[in-house]
């Protein structure tokens, strides 16, 4: 399974779901997290500017939270299951 967090560098909500994310890691529920910078990409930050933290499971699907990590979400992507 492969996630991936659009974030920002200076943002404490980043940082807060990216911890909050691996802590779900295990040896049973493997995942990496790409995480991309929206500052580094104009049109990354037309599109989430505000609503960083954002997390996908696959981005041809809605995203899984931001803000915070809703964890019950990622639970059911790990799981195989449709969020």
């Amino acid at each position: 399974m492969h996630f991936t967090l659009y974030s920002r560098s200076y943002c404490h909500l980043c940082q807060d779901m990216l911890d909050a994310l691996n802590l779900l890691h295990t040896p049973e529920r493997p995942f990496t997290v790409e995480v991309i910078d929206v500052d580094a990409d104009p049109a990354l930050v037309e599109r989430f500017d505000e609503l960083v933290p954002v997390l996908f499971a696959a981005l041809d699907q809605p995203e899984l939270c931001h803000y915070f990590l809703d964890a019950d979400r990622v639970r059911l992507a790990l799981a195989g299951e449709n969020t």
